[in-house]
């Protein structure tokens, strides 16, 4: 019947409007999926941001490095070259800093797969092997000096500690990192914790390539 019809369709109307329909439901999740979505929106350009700013602070430190190879190896050609024995531990050290690498890593799988405690339990072995090898280092200008070998003793030494020293001095930022990323509450910040744990990585791995590199060329420098 006519009648019937058109308050059939009267009911439809209602309803849409109301939401029934599905037109104005929040999606599944509740608040918390449309949070999550803003904010996957919002981290994006921090990100980004991030990954620009390791980018350019892995590449500004690497051209510091290679101009310091390069008067290195001007230098070596030239009279005065005293070679500096590379005291033992610095092996210890590597090894230490290598396997630090593989923590971190290994830290990084737990969390990709939601295991948090994993996560941080790996994260702290790798910040303590980190802090290790600084001590490391320590101990081996602590053995060159007891050998009375210092800075100005002669070019070769210099760079020995110039090459060191600087590698020390920037993986101590690494350090602070991953302290940072240790203790820092991710729930209210713009980028994520994986994405924070990705940076740090690339900086970190980074400085172990870069100590390999600077050990080879020392050890040449003998």
């Amino acid at each position: 019947m006519p009648g019937t019809t058109t308050g059939q369709d009267i009911k439809l109307i209602i309803e849409k409007g109301n939401g029934g329909g599905g037109g104005n439901t929040p999606p599944a999740g509740g608040d918390g999926g449309g949070d999550d979505g803003k904010r996957g929106r919002e981290g994006q350009p921090s990100a980004l941001k991030y990954y620009t700013g390791i980018a350019i602070a892995i590449v500004s430190i690497l051209m510091f490095f290679m101009a310091l190879a390069s008067a290195f190896l001007i230098r070596k050609g030239t009279g005065g070259w005293v070679p500096v024995r590379i005291p033992g531990l610095l092996w210890v050290n590597t090894a230490i800093l290598l396997t630090s690498s593989a923590t971190l890593e290994m830290a990084r799988k737990h969390l990709a797969n939601s295991d948090l405690s994993g996560f941080r339990r790996l994260w702290r072995v790798t910040t303590i092997l980190g802090v290790l090898f600084l001590v490391g280092q320590l101990v081996a200008w602590r053995i060159l000096a007891g050998q009375g070998i210092y800075l100005a003793t002669n070019p070769a030494s210099s760079f020995f500690y110039i090459f060191t020293g600087a590698h020390a001095l920037h993986l101590l930022g690494g350090v602070c990192a991953l302290l940072y990323v240790a203790r820092r509450n991710f729930d209210q910040a713009k980028v994520s914790l994986g994405v924070a744990a990705e940076v740090v990585s690339y900086y970190w791995h980074f400085m172990d390539a870069l100590w390999l590199f600077l050990l080879a060329l020392l050890y040449l420098g003998k």
